[in-house]
């Protein structure tokens, strides 16, 4: 790894967390992930060496720890790798609240229903098994439908029909769904520009919106958005 050459300490922080996907590892762990695969299901466009890479540096520098238990290996954050916390909530705040843009590239479904599946308000479901099938129509067929499981505790998302009665259908397109997850848009408006569509039992799609929620970061206060002046 290349050094600044200084001795500030936020030179010396940034020559190991600055790498590319370093920090997004470690958001990775914060949000929960533990496994190799939990952790690339977060990180899905990024290889599977490179996060062995990642994780090798991380546990070098005493960030993270490698637990083996039965012959699997899980990945925990050290007391070192925690004090991170408040510095990827920061800049997630930092983030939400200036760099607004996104991108086509930035859409990732897989992400964005993994980020869904774990923070998902399971104390708002019922308690029997609920399932809603999202159907996006802008991406590839391979990645347009997605189904979300919840029963009890448990919370499941899959890319292939798991093979259960689907309770509620929501049809809206990946950047609506993204937007309305980082509260740029609310659902209330979505539906009633028909931007999102929900289909099934009334009592089940006005659930739909309190039960899927929106990211945590999403309640961060913007910035107001000023007129540019008028020439007169």
């Amino acid at each position: 790894m290349t050094g600044y050459g200084q001795f500030c300490p936020v030179a010396k922080a940034m020559e190991l967390l600055d790498e590319r996907w370093t920090l997004l590892v470690v958001r990775e762990l914060l949000s929960g992930s533990a496994r190799f695969n939990e952790l690339r299901r977060g990180n899905p466009r990024m290889s599977p060496a490179l996060l062995s890479k990642r994780l090798q540096t991380l546990e070098r520098a005493g960030v993270v720890r490698r637990v083996e238990h039965e012959g699997r290996s899980s990945y925990r954050l050290t007391e070192s790798g925690e004090e991170l916390r408040p510095v990827v909530e920061a800049l997630g705040a930092w983030g939400m609240r200036w760099v607004g843009e996104l991108g086509d590239r930035d859409l990732d479904p897989h992400l964005l229903f993994w980020d869904i599946r774990r923070t998902v308000p399971v104390d708002r479901w019922p308690r029997g098994r609920t399932v809603l099938l999202f159907v996006l129509d802008d991406v590839p067929a391979a990645t347009a439908r997605w189904w979300l499981v919840v029963q009890g505790d448990e919370v499941d998302v899959c890319d292939a029909d798991p093979g259960y009665e689907v309770d509620a259908t929501l049809h809206s397109s990946l950047r609506t769904l993204v937007e309305i997850w980082r509260g740029d848009l609310s659902w209330n408006d979505a539906i009633r520009a028909s931007a999102v569509v929900l289909g099934g039992p009334r009592h089940v799609t006005a659930r739909v919106p309190d039960w899927i929620g929106r990211m945590t970061l999403a309640a961060v206060p913007r910035p107001p958005i000023v007129a540019a002046a008028v020439p007169g």
